[in-house]
């Protein structure tokens, strides 16, 4: 299949919501980074996180080759503000892990819309994951906290909570958009903090904000799809007692 062919057969599996976001998304994070001034290293990352998560919401394979571009170009700005968990985490984290998310999702792909299956955690799961969570959190903070991290409580927060989201978006499971919103939610914060403060990384904070508002909107839509899965399996039990 050519590459324009394949292009037209991937866009029909996005809604008209989602065909105008993202190049309105896309110029005006250019625009604005123009205007500001801001550093081109932290342009290109927000391009490709923006792309990256879109396409990872929409369950696509390929949104990993984007992610493993903007994977290093934020560790660079994260290592440039002293924020030196969120470097930690993108370079020795996100990076291999977007690599054994490429193999994993390859297992699970619906063929007819060529993107992953989605799934559920149970209770115990969830309980489980959150207490480990908390525990590399605090752990993470000490360590940060004793080198001289600049905002040891939000970075360690940020770092503990994103190596979860990262594992179940690997595991292609629907409570990582939970994870990715405390993460947003609190990046937001930081890098709000580090523009007040005089520095061009304006980019940076959109697609922080671009982040927050793709999770909410991806939790729903992944939960809509879980819902009609869980319909289709239930009918079919039904036939067949």
């Amino acid at each position: 299949m050519k590459f324009i062919d394949y292009i037209k057969s991937e866009i029909k599996f996005f809604n008209t919501y989602e065909r105008i976001f993202y190049p309105i998304i896309i110029f005006a994070v250019i625009i604005i980074s123009i205007l500001t001034k801001d550093s081109k290293i932290a342009l290109i990352s927000a391009i490709c996180g923006i792309t990256y998560t879109l396409f990872a919401g929409k369950g696509k394979i390929y949104c990993y080759y984007i992610g493993l571009s903007g994977t290093f170009l934020y560790c660079l700005i994260a290592y440039k503000n002293g924020f030196y968990g969120n470097m930690a985490l993108y370079g020795l984290y996100f990076f291999p892990m977007q690599i054994i998310g490429i193999f994993n999702w390859k297992k699970h792909i619906n063929k007819e819309k060529n993107e992953i299956f989605k799934i559920r955690l149970s209770n115990k799961e969830r309980i489980i994951y959150f207490i480990i969570t908390f525990v590399v959190t605090v752990v993470i903070y000490e360590i940060l906290h004793s080198t001289g991290g600049k905002t040891p409580v939000m970075d360690s927060l940020i770092t503990g909570f994103s190596i979860l989201g990262q594992y179940l978006t690997v595991k292609r499971c629907i409570e990582q958009w939970y994870i990715w919103s405390i993460v947003n939610f609190i990046s937001v914060i930081m890098w709000l903090i580090v523009c007040l403060n005089g520095a061009n990384y304006m980019a940076t904070l959109i697609m922080w904000v671009i982040y927050f508002i793709l999770g909410i909107y991806f939790y729903f839509k992944w939960k809509k799809e879980l819902v009609i899965v869980n319909q289709k399996v239930n009918n079919l039990n039904n036939n067949t007692l």
